[in-house]
């Protein structure tokens, strides 16, 4: 089983738009060193103020943003290529989907959180931290990095603005709920074709219905166009399609993708 879906690491509140800082400094052609450095200056006031600590939070976050544009596992080199290529020509307003999905292929607790949220969203329209805090011990274990690290990809959705705080004069109800924020409109097939893949990277499963990729709650803040499996596979270069029964299309990662992607660097 592929270890990045058993580990935490997104312990921190990353803000959106030091992500997207982060896949501009790549794209501008800019080394490990230079990048590193440009986001130790840009958070500098942020995080850790004052502090150099090793392990600081300051240091954490540049982990996360580092891992998800800069140097990701070596099996999603080819998914990151194509983020890039995403970003450099989408609408600004489009770009969080891309960093949403890389986001979550890098580090599938995204992905775990954002599913029982959208699950609850679609449920009761709210969903409490003290909720899908328990849904994530019961997957993740008892431990209190996990714990603490719902709550920071909670309060990074807040920032991101895909969920808000609800404000409640209920007295039973102690803080910490959510209602949906912003919702994103996505038609773009090589976009969808794209968050397929990441989708396909964040789940164990060898292979899924299309049908359960687009109406995914781990994708809640986006409504994705329907979509033939065959129009998928056509624009994606990491897609197959496998057929299953007369209206059951299951969409799977290709495996030669990662030997034919060898040019470019990362």
């Amino acid at each position: 089983m592929n270890s990045r879906l058993t580990q935490i690491g997104f312990s921190q509140r990353v803000r959106l738009e030091w992500l997207e800082r982060t896949a501009n400094l790549v794209l501008a052609g800019n080394d490990e060193a230079s990048i590193y450095n440009a986001l130790q200056e840009l958070l500098e006031d942020k995080l850790s103020v004052g502090g150099n600590a090793k392990r600081g939070n300051r240091e954490k976050v540049i982990t996360i943003l580092m891992k998800i544009w800069v140097r990701p596992p070596r099996d999603l080199h080819p998914l990151q290529r194509e983020g890039l290529k995403l970003l450099s020509h989408l609408p600004r307003e489009d770009h969080i989907a891309v960093h949403w999905g890389m986001a979550m292929a890098v580090y599938p607790f995204w992905g775990a959180v954002a599913a029982h949220v959208g699950r609850l969203l679609r449920l009761q329209g709210t969903a409490s931290h003290a909720q899908v805090r328990r849904r994530i011990m019961e997957q993740y274990g008892q431990r209190p990095t996990v714990k603490d690290a719902v709550r920071r990809v909670l309060r990074s959705m807040v920032d991101w603005k895909v969920l808000r705080d609800a404000q409640t004069h209920d007295a039973r109800r102690k803080g910490g709920t959510y209602v949906p924020g912003l919702s994103l409109a996505i038609a773009q097939v090589e976009l969808i074709a794209w968050l397929a893949e990441a989708f396909l990277h964040a789940h164990p499963n060898g292979s899924v219905a299309l049908r359960t990729v687009l109406d995914s709650t781990s994708l809640f803040p986006f409504r994705l166009s329907p979509i033939s499996a065959d129009h998928l596979v056509a624009v994606s270069g990491g897609l197959d399609v496998l057929r299953h029964g007369l209206d059951q299309d299951l969409i799977m990662l290709r495996t030669e993708s990662l030997p034919a992607a060898k040019g470019g660097g990362s």
